[in-house]
């Protein structure tokens, strides 16, 4: 989830490493508990994934940090979209104009399908080759990006463009597999289902429909949103915000 996490974490974990005093608490808290969420919703894991964004949109606001808290709201957009929900980045817009960051808006029209106003270069490396392809070429860029929440992000960004052909989709589905990434694996499946009964493959529909039951019995609410042990909420200064 690096690239993503990118944007939200570069500044508040510059400290980390660096031979310096430690980052103060609202960094790591911020920085950890975005990963969190980040986590939960790709496993379609909500009221988790929500609790934790809210507690890492209370470390950066209680510590008055207007970048940094649009910024969580920027991955937060970036993740919904991965998952194929046309999220407008509200959180993000209502905040940006505070402090303009030349990047984050860049990345910002991006998710948001206004490449035609991004300077490619201000985009993070991944994304940069993509939005500088004519619009045929894009998909087999897709297939070569490494990350694979960056790799789900784009194909997403191209079936919102109306971009993406059927290898998309299977690479979006294989990739959201391969990760266990319930929520956007269903909406994939699904969408496959479609291609299937459109071209009148009752072989592979029927193969993804088995798959899609698995998926969503996997997402009752019997089976999901239980706190484990690796959930416990990050002890720096935000604990008294933590329920």
């Amino acid at each position: 989830m690096k690239t993503l996490l990118m944007l939200a974490s570069l500044v508040m974990l510059t400290a980390c490493g660096s031979g310096g005093p430690p980052p103060p608490d609202w960094k790591s808290d911020a920085a950890d508990l975005i990963e969190r969420y980040q986590k939960h919703a790709l496993l379609g894991e909500n009221t988790l994934a929500e609790r934790y964004f809210q507690q890492a949109i209370t470390a950066t606001g209680g510590a008055g940090r207007v970048t940094e808290t649009a910024r969580l709201w920027l991955v937060r957009c970036a993740t919904r979209r991965a998952m194929l929900i046309d999220d407008a980045c509200a959180g993000y817009a209502d905040l940006a104009g505070i402090e303009p960051n030349a990047a984050d808006q860049a990345y910002y029209h991006f998710l948001t399908l206004r490449w035609e106003a991004i300077d490619a270069g201000l985009l993070p490396s991944q994304h940069r080759d993509l939005v500088r392809a004519p619009a045929d070429k894009r998909p087999g860029i897709v297939g070569r990006i490494d990350d694979p929440l960056a790799r789900l992000l784009d194909a997403s960004l191209l079936v919102m463009r109306q971009e993406a052909n059927a290898a998309t989709l299977a690479l979006a589905a294989e990739t959201a597999s391969a990760q266990g990434w319930r929520r956007p694996l269903l909406t994939y499946l699904k969408l496959q289902e479609r291609q299937a009964e459109a071209r009148g493959d009752l072989t592979g529909q029927a193969r993804l429909a088995r798959r899609i039951q698995l998926v969503e019995q996997s997402l009752l609410p019997s089976s999901t949103e239980t706190v484990r042990p690796d959930d416990t909420p990050p002890q720096g200064g935000q604990r008294g915000n933590e329920r």
